[in-house]
């Protein structure tokens, strides 16, 4: 069973910068998919970035200039700059063991619990 732990999370004043990290355990083969989804109070868990082991990328058109996913075997980093207050939300590591790569989170088995992302003045 994979396990994914984020951290990196907390208050950050808008133009700021958080690091959200997601580690994993319980598995020792590498991972296929693993990408960042948020959830903000109130609405639907959406996608925001996924990374394969082969170099690919995908990112969400809104934040590409802004977030860069990165990864490093099981560990994946979301670096989010210039943060705004619509990046409020929780952020959540997902992946998956083989297959294609999908963007909507029903595609991705394994989850972590999430962290905090708080953008405010």
């Amino acid at each position: 069973q994979v396990q994914l732990v984020e951290s990196g999370g907390g208050l950050v004043e808008p133009g700021g910068s958080l690091r959200l990290s997601c580690t994993t355990s319980g598995h020792s083969s590498t991972l296929k998919s693993m990408a960042w989804f948020r959830q903000a109070s109130g609405k639907e868990r959406e996608y925001v970035s996924v990374a394969t082991p082969g170099g690919g990328r995908i990112i969400k058109l809104s934040v590409k200039d802004r977030f860069t996913i990165s990864r490093d075997n099981n560990t994946v980093w979301l670096q989010m700059n210039s943060l705004e207050p619509e990046d409020t939300a929780r952020y959540f590591c997902a992946a998956r063991l083989a297959g294609p790569t999908p963007t909507n989170p029903d595609g991705y088995p394994f989850w972590g619990r999430g962290t905090q992302v708080t953008v405010s003045a």
